[in-house]
């Protein structure tokens, strides 16, 4: 770090936050980053002596993503780190099914969460009542739930899927059960995109992200008029439309991947905003262009309120055993699954000559 840049800044945490620097310094202001050093500093001081690791999101702000996280990545890379790390504390920057999800994978260990109330619209969407309900309509039909859910509803589930495997899951599930129908719950909008790339018939619940359900084909129409070079990816958890009008679907690990590999001049990543700054800190010679929408729930998670969470070991995540015990072999199912090659991605042309067979419940 060129230290002229800083001059109230203590070199050694000039010294220490120098990387992460290098990778946010064309989304973070040097005026920002002047508070956000010595807060990132201090962070990774306690972590040793606390035995802790942090688990960032790709929804997490740059400075976090980048300063402190030790593990980064989307919802399912984040529940096999919870499930594998050796340290005796995690903190989950992201929301709070997600430190519920490391609390089931990782029942010994202390699971803390920044701000207790970090939800999720999605989660929010449906309960363990739900399901149970829905399973007294459907009997006999497997259940598979997003992994952006309550353990309540996952403790009611067959096995738990996220955007990056959902088709693997769903094919999975109607070949163990020998049926054509699977129950996959509670985004509408990834259903409805994965009946696109199978011929596995869909039962659906009419669950949305409040990030991606405010996208439409409008937005990328705009986008391409602005910039005719630009290729466009969307997240699967966007309606169908903004899909059919992209270049390239998948998870937010199908678009890091897409982007390190191809590396094109521009770039508009259709999800939440953190992620094209989080990519951009990878990767060189890629413009990233809007727009993108903020979860305010995500950016509930600071540096601040990391700090205080590891200093004062503080709003700890638990899980009902019994809950618990169900809950992790739907978890389990998902983890132990078999990788795809690369991060699975959704065929765009298939989905665009596919008939959709979904029923809403």
């Amino acid at each position: 770090m060129a230290y002229g840049e800083f001059p109230d800044l203590d070199d050694a945490i000039a010294r220490s936050t120098a990387d992460a620097w290098e990778k946010v310094k064309g989304r973070v202001t040097p005026l920002e980053w002047a508070l956000h050093a010595p807060l990132i500093a201090e962070i990774n001081a306690l972590k040793k002596p606390r035995d802790a690791v942090i688990l960032a999101h790709n929804y997490m702000t740059p400075e976090i993503f980048h300063g402190v996280g030790d593990y980064v990545g989307d919802s399912l890379g984040l529940a096999k780190e919870a499930a594998r790390s050796e340290a005796r504390v995690i903190v989950q920057a992201g929301v709070h099914f997600m430190a519920e999800t490391s609390k089931i994978l990782s029942p010994d260990k202390t699971v803390l969460i920044p701000d207790p109330l970090a939800g999720c619209s999605l989660a929010a969407s449906i309960t363990g009542a739900d399901v149970r309900l829905i399973k007294q309509r459907y009997p006999g039909l497997p259940v598979v739930t997003y992994v952006n859910t309550t353990a309540d509803v996952k403790a009611e589930t067959d096995i738990c899927c996220t955007s990056a495997n959902a088709v693997q899951v769903v094919e999975w599930a109607a070949r163990e059960w020998g049926v054509d129908r699977v129950i996959l719950i509670p985004d509408e909008y990834l259903a409805r995109n994965v009946a696109a790339q199978t011929d596995v018939k869909i039962i659906a619940w009419q669950g949305r992200c409040e990030v991606h359900e405010r996208f439409d084909a409008a937005d990328i129409a705009e986008m391409r008029q602005a910039y005719p070079g630009a290729e466009i990816l969307a997240h699967p958890e966007c309606p169908e439309e903004v899909l059919n009008a992209a270049d390239f679907a998948g998870s937010t690990a199908a678009m890091a991947d897409y982007v390190e590999t191809r590396r094109p001049k521009q770039v508009v990543l259709i999800t939440e905003c953190s992620m094209a700054a989080n990519v951009a800190g990878d990767v060189e010679g890629v413009e990233f262009i809007g727009p993108c929408n903020l979860c305010p729930h995500m950016k509930r998670i600071t540096l601040t309120n990391i700090r205080d969470c590891l200093l004062n070991m503080q709003f700890e995540v638990t899980v009902p055993e019994d809950m618990a015990e169900r809950a992790r072999q739907a978890v389990q199912r998902m983890v132990d699954l078999p990788p795809p090659p690369v991060p699975a991605r959704y065929d765009l042309v298939r989905a665009r000559g596919h008939s959709v067979q979904v029923e809403l419940i």
